[in-house]
């Protein structure tokens, strides 16, 4: 039975809304899977589309009651914010456009908000949804997943300790084929929105999984860019956004004093032969790192002068880092969703221990609403380079 008060129980399942992820979506799935992973969440309400009888055939379909199925976010969120047993936390799993309304709408009624990245689809309302995330006193949670993954945080991890050394060189690739061809005019609902500057905003390959390669970067590296210079191409005939980019840049230094890391950046969607392979080399004065999403249980690390070293997760050379976020055995692959849902389960933790009424702390190393607005600045940058004859512009 849920609890008549809000913050009764500080150990229960946290009561989860979504906005978005009906039938047809992908996304959305993928949410609901990781956030029942661990079985901190139950989901309980939903405005999973904008057309009602979809929302309510997929509100049945996953088990949400008639009467916390709704027909918009704004009636979702007062009704909810009004209910005892209301929805602590929200996932928007919408189309960008929708982001920026939808997360201010329940940060405007007291609850935590899990957004899936990017950020929202213009820069002017990512800073506007950073400033009123800002001061909620709520839990805004990006998911960008793959920051989720325990090898990724090992490698973070041991640049933190300096086993690479100063870092010089930072190289991600985030690689795909699904958009080769104009199939946005064929009826594919993802295709559709991702290539629909109204509803993705200014980026295609660049907002859309450009984005994820650059926080990563970001994340490993523990650098934070300066300047950069993209070129970006649409290369199917038609289409409106970009789906090729290739973005050099320059970090600012880790130190006073320290150089400024140069990296290189190639996100596509039209490169035959390639599913999802993301990539990530980090290189520094004393030794390199080697990291595919395709095989995420791995990571090659390589101390300078020395031989290869194949670290594996769960195995041996698997630090403390990793094992906080590993749920099975060396050896059984580990990967996407439970990336998800390590974001899900440190957030849900943060949720349960502001139950008391205390402010939430966001979660170390979850991305949060500045990592999202950072996303944007980037993507801004690299059409306005793009559109300047790939000139180096301030990020």
């Amino acid at each position: 039975m849920v609890s008549a008060s809000k913050n009764e129980h500080h150990d229960g399942p946290v009561r989860l809304g979504m906005v978005g992820g009906g039938q047809g979506a992908f996304i959305g799935g993928v949410h609901r899977m990781a956030a029942r992973l661990d079985g901190k969440y139950q989901l309980v309400a939903g405005a999973l589309s904008s057309d009602p009888g979809r929302a309510h055939a997929s509100a049945k379909e996953l088990g949400i009651a008639p009467e916390r199925s709704y027909g918009s976010f704004a009636e979702m969120a007062a009704a909810e914010a009004a209910r005892p047993d209301g929805i602590e936390a929200v996932a928007i799993v919408t189309p960008n456009h929708m982001h920026w309304p939808a997360a201010k709408a329940f940060i405007e009624a007291g609850i935590h908000v899990i957004c899936d990245k990017p950020l929202t689809s213009t820069l002017e309302d990512a800073e506007a949804l950073a400033a009123a995330a800002a001061t909620s006193g709520k839990l805004f949670v990006l998911t960008h997943n793959y920051t989720g993954y325990p090898l990724i945080r090992q490698a973070r991890a041991m640049v933190s300790e300096g086993l690479l050394g100063e870092i010089r060189l930072v190289q991600a690739e985030y690689v795909q084929d699904w958009l080769s061809e104009r199939i946005e005019e064929t009826g594919q609902k993802q295709a559709a929105w991702r290539t629909d500057p109204a509803r993705s905003g200014a980026g295609g390959a660049i907002g859309d999984i450009g984005t994820h390669a650059y926080n990563l970067g970001c994340f490993v590296s523990c650098l934070e860019a300066q300047e950069l210079a993209a070129d970006l191409d649409a290369f199917v005939e038609g289409r409106a956004l970009d789906d090729n980019a290739h973005v050099m840049l320059r970090y600012k230094p880790s130190k006073p004093g320290g150089r400024s890391a140069k990296g290189l950046l190639w996100a596509s969607q039209v490169a035959p032969g390639n599913e999802n392979a993301l990539t990530l080399r980090v290189y520094g004065d004393k030794g390199g790192l080697d990291w595919h999403q395709e095989n995420p249980n791995q990571l090659w690390f390589t101390p300078l002068g020395q031989a290869k070293r194949l670290i594996t997760r769960g195995g041996a050379g698997a630090n403390e880092a990793a094992a906080q976020v590993t749920r099975i055995p060396s050896g059984h692959p580990e990967g996407y969703l439970e990336a998800f849902a390590t974001l899900y389960s440190e957030t849900a933790d943060a949720i349960r221990a502001a139950r008391s009424g205390a402010t939430a702390k966001p979660p170390a190393l979850v991305p949060g609403v500045e990592d999202g607005l950072a996303g944007m600045r980037f993507v801004a940058a690299c059409v306005n380079s793009s559109r300047g004859n790939a000139a180096w512009v301030t990020v």
